[in-house]
């Protein structure tokens, strides 16, 4: 499996706001990208979000980062505060679940 990372600002009181768009409209869409396996959500601080996508293969998170940022210049531009940027990827080398 490979993971991919990315970070996104946004502009001050609009993180809910952003979340929210990517939980009902983008991940329908990543859900249905071919090797597709987990994708978090996580709030970094008070105007910056982390996403993490889980994919089987590299070339497949490559991909959904590529989307990803195509989809969030053309939905989020209102509320983000520049580009998301890829803060990390690679190989998974284990997993631990409960």
């Amino acid at each position: 499996m490979y993971i991919a990372i990315r970070r996104m600002k946004v502009k001050s009181g609009l993180l809910g706001d952003a979340i929210q768009r990517i939980e009902n409209r983008f991940v329908p869409l990543i859900r249905t990208m071919p090797g597709y396996v987990e994708y978090f959500v996580m709030q970094a601080g008070e105007e910056e979000g982390v996403t993490i996508s889980v994919f089987e293969r590299q070339e497949q998170a490559e991909e959904s980062s590529r989307r990803a940022a195509e989809w969030v210049s053309q939905n989020l531009a209102a509320v983000v505060s520049g580009p998301s940027e890829i803060v990390s990827a690679g190989n998974i080398w284990f997993h631990i679940d409960t």
